[in-house]
């Protein structure tokens, strides 16, 4: 079972908001998802993205199929 993800109260101006929600439509990603993307890809290119972190579902619906776990 994965970890209980965490909460967190974000406050933004609202024009940033409203960029990044669409954003994240074009992406076909929820503004959580994309925000988490950013953070994640930040992160990653400072190196500061620790190697346990769990990968990010793709953009877009789920497939109708579950992706195998990997081992």
């Amino acid at each position: 079972m994965p970890p209980e993800r965490k909460k967190l109260l974000l406050r933004l101006d609202p024009a940033v908001h409203d960029a990044l929600a669409r954003w994240a439509a074009d992406e076909f990603r929820s503004t959580n998802a994309q925000i988490e993307y950013l953070l994640r890809r930040a992160l990653a290119d400072a190196g500061r993205l620790p190697g346990g972190v769990g990968r990010m579902r793709g953009p877009g619906r789920p497939s109708a199929t579950p992706e195998p776990e990997e081992e």
